[in-house]
């Protein structure tokens, strides 16, 4: 009888483990970046173990280069593109070809998928990059509610949009014209905030055991 009952015991306990473990505050501080367009404001988060890219996207951010870029390349359903500093000058035929004369190395994480939200960089075609180097600037934020997963493991994802869904939706769905580019300037400011992850994971239902939304 004292043999069942500790093996009772020892069940109970055992089913409690996934919700404890679940139920633990991230710890620490993260940064919590703001991209503000005419459509309204995307918040995000950044990837720790894509440690280059978001190095990166964090001191050009810092720095004030993605202000007044734009998003450059839209598509209703699939993604919205945007980062390259060809897009501050008065040529719109050149937007999309821009670069900061470097690359960041490839970081393409098998558990990091192009999720609805999904941050990831932009880089030139295999047959001329096979090391899959990204774009030192440029990036993509997936649009299409059902993800993107022919992307998967060949573009580097490295963040996670958290608020602001909406605002990509609305900005996919400006009408465009050659090469996808909006017919109207769509400028982005773009701030960091060190924030608490606790404090991300409760306002924005973010999972950082997952690095994804509890919630859309």
């Amino acid at each position: 009888m004292k043999l069942l009952k500790s093996i009772g015991l020892f069940i109970a306990m055992m089913a409690m483990v996934p919700a404890v473990v679940l139920a633990q505050k991230p710890k620490g501080k993260d940064q919590l970046v703001t991209i503000e367009t005419p459509q309204g404001e995307i918040k995000l988060v950044l990837f720790d173990d894509t440690p280059k890219h978001k190095e990166n996207f964090l001191k050009l951010a810092r720095e004030g280069f993605y202000d007044g870029t734009t998003f450059h390349r839209v598509i209703d359903g699939f993604m919205i593109q945007g980062g390259d500093p060809n897009t501050k000058d008065e040529d719109p035929y050149n937007d999309g070809q821009g670069s900061l004369g470097y690359t960041v190395p490839a970081e393409i994480k098998p558990t990091h998928k192009h999720v609805r939200g999904a941050v990831a960089a932009a880089r030139q075609d295999d047959r001329i990059n096979p090391e899959r180097a990204s774009s030192a600037s440029q990036f993509y934020i997936v649009e299409n509610h059902n993800g993107t997963p022919m992307l998967d493991n060949v573009y580097t994802v490295f963040g996670q949009v958290v608020d602001g869904l909406d605002v990509i939706d609305k900005i996919a769905e400006q009408p465009t014209g050659g090469r996808d580019r909006p017919l109207s300037d769509i400028e982005m400011k773009v701030t960091v905030e060190d924030v608490k992850k606790k404090k991300i994971a409760k306002k924005y239902d973010y999972n950082y055991n997952t690095q994804t939304l509890e919630k859309e």
